[in-house]
């Protein structure tokens, strides 16, 4: 069996979120299954500066986009095992950023219509094409539609996966036969709203479609949640399976982890402490071992919840915490903290200036993670501070909560502590509850064991989805 992953991210080479991270490591579980997968990617100029002497050219071809006729070359890079192939446009590719720009509708349709025509052109026939997001949505549709009737592409099958549906690809109709070149007995795919909406034409058109978490995949088919494709989501409800997202438990590993000031596992999980005073000194806190530290590592926007943090964050601050943030986003929010970092002092620490060495030295040095989102398809900062031992609070909904189960004292069950309402106080009491139970060392411990001991490997979601895609080609 041979799947290509269609994406346009995947860590190391391209990574601005979650998506990069499954790409990642995904491909890496499912070759020790035995499966032949491979990935293709934009070569965005950072690809191009950072490894163009590993980079082998395959060929070159021409895409027809629409009425346009665009260079498309190919190269390849094996890593970790896994074979990588780069699509380039420097017209759509040379660029400081991935997203972002007025023509990401033509780019990334570009993206997805060479991913289809750059097929015959390499040594790997797959079986089954794995989208993720609006940015590859266009395959499958391209799939249906300009590639009905080709003879060697009859066979192939399509899975999609979105992994936060509020990110859509919605544009003016315009574009359709312009940049599309999608005929007008095909337009009704991508017509949604009275706009063009690649997502909703990739949920139409895919062959099995998946979210990133079991709860998400329920919540999506609310309006709530769905962002106004819960109708689509309902009448495709028959094809689409919530899968968990895993983390890369080799690339977050404290007891390997050479970014951090003491390496521990949960056999000596009292060297995090030395983490903590590190932490402590390196972001000029006071150095108070015993002062838990309550961190947030994410982006600062809306659906994160930040609105929750900020209209009880003095009354959060009353406690005997120290609080750290690490994140960018709204200027708003990002103002709003560092003026408050002002106020705190060396109780405080906010970078927005995202660092992935810092990411890691605040998960081991932190005691508690907060991530109270208004929705959440997956997360995986949450499963990340369990891998380093710092437990999360978190809200009720989507991945938060099928990862994250209420600590009882009772049963001494459970990895964390949650809340369920979108309620900042509700929030507050629930962080309340978590800083009583850190002064009790003995339910504390058990606490940071049951952490260190649940496992977010992918393991398990990658066999379900070789699973769906044995079910798409038997």
């Amino acid at each position: 069996m041979n799947i290509l992953f269609v994406s346009t991210e995947a860590a190391p080479f391209a990574k601005s979120g979650g998506l990069g991270d499954v790409i990642g490591s995904l491909p890496k579980e499912m070759k020790k299954e035995g499966i032949d997968v491979r990935v293709v990617l934009p070569l965005y100029q950072s690809i191009k500066l950072k490894y163009q002497q590993e980079l082998r050219f395959i060929t070159d071809l021409t895409v027809m986009l629409s009425w346009r006729t665009q260079y498309c070359g190919i190269f390849e890079m094996e890593y970790d095992g896994v074979m990588f192939y780069f699509l380039d446009n420097e017209q759509y590719f040379k660029r400081d950023n991935y997203y972002g720009y007025d023509d990401d509708g033509e780019r990334f349709a570009f993206f997805s219509k060479a991913a289809l025509d750059v097929l015959p052109y390499l040594d790997f026939k797959p079986d089954i094409l794995h989208c993720s997001e609006w940015q590859t949505a266009m395959v499958p549709i391209y799939l249906k539609t300009l590639f009905r009737g080709r003879k060697e592409y009859e066979n192939l099958r399509t899975v999609f996966t979105i992994h936060n549906i509020e990110y859509q690809g919605k544009f003016d109709e315009s574009i359709l036969g312009d940049l599309l070149g999608i005929q007008k007995s095909d337009m009704g795919i991508l017509k949604y709203h009275g706009a063009i909406n690649f997502m909703k034409g990739a949920i139409v058109t895919c062959d099995r479609l998946t979210t990133v978490s079991p709860s998400y995949g329920e919540e999506i088919s609310y309006s709530f949640y769905g962002r106004g494709l819960e109708g689509i989501i309902k009448e495709n409800r028959y094809k689409l399976s919530g899968i968990l997202n895993g983390i890369d438990t080799a690339l977050y590993n404290p007891a390997k982890d050479h970014n951090l000031a003491v390496k521990y596992s949960k056999n000596t999980m009292g060297k995090k402490k030395l983490n903590k005073i590190a932490l402590q000194k390196e972001l000029e806190l006071e150095t108070e071992p015993e002062t838990p530290i309550i961190a947030m590592i994410g982006r600062l926007v809306e659906h994160k919840g930040i609105d929750l943090v900020i209209n009880v964050f003095d009354e959060l601050m009353q406690e005997k915490i120290q609080f750290v943030m690490l994140g960018i986003g709204k200027k708003d929010y990002e103002h709003y903290f560092k003026n408050k970092a002002k106020a705190y002092g060396k109780r405080m620490f906010v970078c927005t200036d995202f660092s992935e060495t810092l990411a890691n030295r605040i998960y081991a040095g932190a005691d508690l993670f907060l991530m109270p989102s208004l929705s959440e398809p997956c997360g995986l900062a949450q499963m990340i501070s369990l891998r380093y031992g710092t437990i999360p609070i978190v809200r009720e909904t989507g991945g938060l909560r099928d990862t994250v189960k209420a600590f009882n004292p009772e049963t001494v069950h459970g990895n964390g502590f949650t809340f369920h309402t979108v309620n900042a106080h509700d929030m507050l009491d629930a962080v309340k509850r978590a800083i009583n139970f850190y002064w009790n060392k003995e339910l504390w411990t058990k606490l940071m064991t049951n952490a260190f001991h649940t496992d977010f490997s992918w393991k398990a979601s990658s066999k379900e989805y070789i699973r769906i895609y044995k079910e798409l080609i038997k």
